[in-house]
């Protein structure tokens, strides 16, 4: 890429960074109001986390539509239609509060989930083109998605100060100032994309609208699942969101539980596992261009593996003092943890969008449905803490990141490079 090209990218790199501040802060905010989902509504550990589950699963539904809109509508007419849907997705939310009702707030998530996919669609493959792919692409996704987890923090931190002492009265009209944070995320963000030049690089050409509309277009033999490391990738995308997701979820509804806690705590506490996450795509960014997509997977999920192993079965008893309360020497390990998560999503996307050519559009419609794991993952772990306690469950994101190191390690080599991609 010339320094030409590159000053001409920076505003649309700019653009695709403020989109993923704003994905994490409306996906870390569903995700942190299980705690007050959990009590206002009595409701078990799995159904805490239904909120993120119809943010999540939005994906599947919308993820190969997404695809195929991006393809024909182009990266600005996507991004402008998914922070108009986010922003109803929001008010909906923010509407439950005061109607009260349950199935109010998961539909107003389950519509922001359309909005999180969609803005997906558009900010990893184009910042991965503006990198120029492979290693530089990588890199930048990477920063990017250091602003992602600026957005991860600040949410469950906002919202733990929203509750504050008083987790048995808490309820979802408490968290409206949040709310209307991310509705006017959501106002500044359609702003801005309007009145920016955004590039168009895989948007279908008048030539190919014309024989898709008449009939002609000849059928491709292929597709993104003709490459098995796309497959695999896709797969691995699947269980890293819910690992993702479900490390902070869990302990959230952990500590905001334990008297000797507190949800102002709890809050505070899993935002600093986001902030880890902020430090760990800092340093993926870095050295991005120097450390390979594999290798930094390989590492980073081998660690995750040992670090919840020591939350498994380190001794709930053993404690350190914080802010004057006693916290788990574990949850210290869950918030490490978050170095090791920070940089998987850049890793993965790179490994299995590598070579992929003119597939890449509809490899990214594929890539956002499998991100429904992010709800679905932490659904699961919420039914096995049910049984076997908060603890016991992170043993669902432990073989989650044992598929993850197999992907890093073998799945991840692109064996069908017979396959014509330009």
């Amino acid at each position: 890429m010339t320094t030409k090209q590159s000053k001409s990218n920076i505003l649309p790199i700019m653009v695709m960074f403020m989109l993923f501040f704003m994905i994490a802060f409306v996906t870390n905010f569903a995700g942190s109001m299980g705690v007050i989902v959990k009590n206002q509504f009595n409701a078990s550990n799995a159904l805490s986390q239904l909120g993120t589950f119809a943010n999540f699963i939005a994906y599947a539904c919308m993820g190969i539509p997404a695809g195929i809109i991006l393809k024909r509508k182009g990266y600005k007419f996507t991004s402008l239609a998914a922070v108009t849907v986010g922003l109803i997705g929001v008010a909906i939310q923010w509407l439950s509060g005061y109607v009260e009702s349950f199935g109010v707030y998961v539909l107003g998530a389950f519509i922001s989930g359309f909005s999180m996919c969609m803005l997906n669609i558009v900010v990893n493959p184009m910042l991965n083109t503006l990198g120029g792919g492979g290693n530089k692409g990588n890199q930048l996704i990477q920063f990017g998605g250091s602003c992602n987890s600026i957005g991860g923090t600040l949410a469950p931190i906002l919202l733990g100060y929203l509750i504050g002492s008083n987790v048995e009265t808490a309820s979802v009209a408490d968290a409206a100032p949040a709310m209307m944070i991310a509705m006017g995320i959501f106002l500044l963000a359609f702003i801005v994309i309007f009145f920016t030049n955004i590039p168009e690089p895989h948007m279908e050409t008048a030539e190919e609208k014309a024989a898709r509309l008449s009939g002609g277009k000849k059928k491709d033999a292929h597709s993104p699942l003709s490459f098995r490391h796309f497959v695999l990738g896709a797969i691995a995308i699947f269980f890293y969101v819910g690992v993702e997701v479900g490390i902070p979820n869990m302990a959230n509804l952990y500590m905001s539980n334990n008297p000797a806690v507190g949800a102002t705590i709890a809050g505070t506490i899993v935002g600093f596992y986001w902030l880890m996450m902020l430090c760990g795509r800092l340093i993926g960014g870095s050295i991005g261009n120097k450390v390979s997509s594999k290798v930094m997977l390989t590492i980073v999920s081998s660690l995750g593996i040992a670090l919840l192993l020591g939350v498994m079965f380190i001794p709930e008893a053993a404690a350190i003092t914080f802010r004057g309360v006693q916290l788990p020497v574990s949850m210290v390990l869950m918030v490490l943890s978050g170095m090791c998560t920070s940089v998987m999503w850049g890793a993965i996307f790179n490994l299995a969008a590598e070579g992929l050519g003119k597939y890449t559009p509809a490899a990214s419609g594929i890539f956002m449905a499998m991100v429904c794991g992010g709800g679905i993952i932490p659904f699961l772990q919420g039914l096995v803490a049910d049984s076997i306690g908060y603890i016991g469950s992170y043993v669902v994101t432990i073989a989650a990141l044992v598929y993850i190191l197999y992907y890093a390690l073998w799945g991840s080599k692109n064996v069908n490079t017979d396959i014509k991609v330009d």
